[in-house]
């Protein structure tokens, strides 16, 4: 078997599989080419949620959620080695930063818009950065998804009034549905890297 300069035995075996039309041309090549472009339809999800909260485009934003959506803040507690585990408070036992549904989302939305919102009038400055997007898992099949499973890392920056400066880092993990041919969040769970919360308050959306 002659080795070409680069090229591993699998890689040599793909070549000949794609060539000869074997299973390799139907399948690994398929699948990867859809998760790339599963990927990139996913990145372009995320940046452009993150623009319509920036612009405070919230009842834009509102329709990119499900009506069953489900999102939450947990705590994070200082804990020691061998007890990681308890490093963050349970879902539905524990309290958390919040827990909420398409409602109260809603809600917020509803309070800010009157213009009489303690802690966001006037309205705070935000950039929101999302980066390290990774694509867990997709159902059915990753060529059919209706639904996918997705982790990023984001930092938000906030300003308000003249001096009140916020960053926030931490990550997201996202459940994303398809309804009606549309991507919207159905789940998302927010860790955030801060044990004691350093802003005032948690008035604008992650």
């Amino acid at each position: 078997m002659r080795w070409q300069l680069g090229v591993t035995a699998t890689e040599s075996h793909i070549n000949k599989s794609l060539s000869s039309g074997g299973p390799w041309a139907m399948t690994t090549v398929e699948t990867n080419i859809s998760r790339i472009l599963l990927k990139e339809e996913i990145q372009d999800f995320l940046f452009r949620e993150a623009e319509l909260l920036d612009e405070r485009n919230f009842e834009e934003w509102l329709d990119l959620l499900t009506d069953d959506i489900r999102y939450w803040m947990p705590m994070r507690r200082n804990v020691k080695a061998n007890e990681l585990d308890r490093e963050f408070t349970r879902e539905g036992q524990d309290i958390n930063w919040f827990d909420e549904g398409k409602g109260t989302l809603d809600r917020r939305v509803r309070q800010i818009l009157t213009g009489v919102h303690w802690a966001e009038e006037p309205l705070s400055r935000i950039c929101h950065f999302v980066t390290n997007v990774q694509l867990l898992g997709a159902e059915p099949s990753i060529t059919d998804p209706i639904e996918v499973s997705v982790k990023c890392r984001f930092l938000i920056y906030r300003n308000r009034v003249q001096t009140e400066t916020d960053f926030l880092i931490g990550k997201r993990e996202d459940t994303l549905r398809k309804v009606n041919e549309e991507w919207k969040i159905s789940q998302r769970k927010i860790i955030l890297d801060q044990n004691v919360l350093l802003a005032k308050n948690l008035t604008f959306f992650f």
